[in-house]
């Protein structure tokens, strides 16, 4: 574990798991800077971790991490891509060998890399001081302040404890969770002068409590938008996937007023992602969380407004205006609009799920629950590659992963690469033509009955954990008599309105619709809700762009 030191200084963190190297690059550290910085080193990735998650509990600042590349278990990239998302602001060395140079350049991509420094770093006054010199004025001159934690109390297997935290996670909400039944929950209990019967219980920041909160209650309280700061806009953008993300950072980018809704988190089915392998650019793949967080921020630092927990029910074509509507009964209008609602999980119609739903059985969550799945046997329904970047990565802890999936193969729904890492994990099962029967347990799952297709037989497994990812539905019906779309719900658009060489109808341009833009002039669709997409995030963030470059169009020629 790292050695403590005076709280009140900031942070710099190394670890190498060469004693004599750690102890080496500390002494070298406090020589230049212990009287600035609290220099705290670890021998092990997995310790430094631990390390900064308890510095981050505690509200400390992280200036600069230094991380050797060669360490068993988890190397230097790996380690720094977790610290990443722990304190994104520190900036981040590797020691490397000449040999590994290679691997350093790579991590620039993969972990934002600041410096890759070679071993041995002597004389430090020329090879290891100038470059922290300039590291830590960077740092300095950035907003390093620390970010303060909601903590919440809640039941382990209550659903809605379950869908808060998927909440603040979505929306990258920094949150410490405690369990009603542990002391430190039952002491934060007793601070709220609460009983625990009414749970769960978020204490904000600065000690606010909220008992058994709605979103739009929680988005409020834990600093995020829920309030249009403005009546009109030249752009409003409906939903947060990645298409959405797209076109709020294009849109703002490029001088609209553009206002982003979001229903619950931004990120969509993509932000829940664990690694993301074949997005053009992360060549060692970037998670869901991370890519989000990156592109929120992206559009915010361009002027995008962002607006969390708002459900769309409405759209109303007011002239020259597009109206949205909210649950609520506000509205906002604007010139134009890009609908990139996305889709959610379908539902596994077997009896007990809906029950257990929240309490051992999640759609997507895997980044959420992967902590309890520690020495648990798994099971996952799906076989798409959502399910697979979930089997692969909830097998680095769980004692087993079963995939269940009701075709012959995984091959027709599963790209290549992710198919390939599930043959080479050990720990990995893949069950085909395999189906959910039953799901049971009083309060939480316990057990599933599942069907052999072929054979016809059933088989009645333990099991305390379920992700299902079995394909996605449009959230579109409250564009029920506005824009069209297909029999399935999703939306149509360009080509796909003019098949038979007649616009459609209602349509009173001179023109046919855009290839983007729906049956109704100025509003567009882009990412996996269009009919026919490619339900990809690269083709969702390229569709986003696209649609914006059809807005000035639009714009251009009202």
């Amino acid at each position: 574990m790292a050695q403590a030191a005076n709280p009140a200084r900031t942070v710099i963190l190394t670890v190498d798991d060469d004693p004599g190297v750690s102890r080496a690059v500390a002494r070298d550290l406090r020589r230049r800077y212990g009287e600035t910085y609290r220099i705290m080193r670890a021998e092990s990735a997995e310790s430094a971790l631990d390390t900064l998650r308890e510095l981050k509990l505690r509200g400390d600042v992280v200036a600069v991490i230094l991380a050797d590349y060669r360490m068993p278990h988890m190397n230097g990239i790996e380690f720094l891509e977790q610290g990443l998302d722990i304190y994104p602001g520190a900036r981040r060395v590797l020691l490397t060998a000449y040999s590994d140079t290679d691997a350093a350049i790579d991590a620039i991509n993969i972990v934002d890399l600041d410096y890759y420094l070679l071993k041995p770093w002597d004389p430090p006054e020329e090879k290891l001081y100038p470059i922290l010199d300039d590291l830590l004025e960077t740092w300095r001159a950035s907003d390093h302040r620390p970010v303060p934690i909601t903590k919440v109390v809640g039941h382990r297997w209550s659903s809605r404890s379950w869908k808060v935290r998927e909440f603040l996670a979505c929306n990258q909400v920094p949150y410490r969770w405690y369990s009603a039944d542990e002391p430190e929950g039952r002491r934060l209990l007793v601070a709220a002068e609460q009983n625990g019967e009414r749970l769960p219980l978020v204490i904000t920041p600065d000690g606010t409590v909220l008992v058994e909160p709605d979103d739009p209650e929680l988005a409020a309280r834990v600093g995020l938008a829920t309030t249009p700061a403005a009546d009109f806009y030249d752009l409003v953008v409906i939903g947060g996937g990645p298409a959405g993300l797209g076109a709020a950072v294009y849109g703002a980018s490029e001088g609209l007023r553009t206002v982003l809704v979001e229903r619950s988190g931004t990120g969509g089915q993509a932000g829940q992602s664990s690694r993301i392998e074949n997005y053009l650019g992360f060549p060692d793949g970037v998670s869901g969380a991370q890519l989000t967080d990156r592109a929120r921020r992206q559009a915010a630092k361009f002027g995008a407004e962002i607006l969390t927990a708002r459900e769309v029910t409405g759209l109303e074509i007011n002239g020259a205006s597009r109206t949205i509507r909210f649950s609520d009964g506000s509205t906002i209008a604007a010139h134009s609009v890009i609908l990139a609602t996305g889709v959610t999980y379908r539902q596994l119609e077997a009896p007990g799920v809906a029950r257990l739903t929240g309490s051992g059985i999640y759609y997507g969550s895997a980044l959420t629950e992967a902590a309890a799945c520690q020495g648990q046997d798994v099971y996952i329904v799906g076989g798409a590659n959502s399910a697979g970047q979930a089997a692969v990565y909830l097998a680095r802890r769980a004692k087993s992963v079963t995939l269940l999936v009701r075709g012959t193969s995984l091959s027709a729904t599963m790209s290549h690469y992710l198919i390939q890492q599930i043959e080479d994990t050990p720990d990995i099962t893949v069950r085909t033509r395999t189906v959910v029967e039953t799901a049971r347990g009083p309060d939480h799952l316990e057990q599933l009955t599942l069907r052999d297709a072929s054979a016809g037989h059933t088989e009645l497994v333990d099991a305390q954990m379920m992700f299902v990812f079995i394909g996605a539905a449009p959230m579109t019906d409250w564009l029920e008599g506005t824009v069209l779309r297909d029999s399935r719900g999703f939306i149509m658009a360009g080509p796909d309105l003019t098949s038979d060489g007649h616009p459609p109808a209602g349509w009173e341009l001179d023109r046919p619709p855009y290839h983007l833009e729906t049956n109704i002039p100025g509003v567009f669709v882009a990412g996996d809700v269009r009919a026919e997409s490619a339900k990809r995030v690269a083709s969702a963030v390229g569709e986003g762009a696209m649609a914006v470059m059809l807005v000035h169009r639009y714009l251009d020629q009202s």
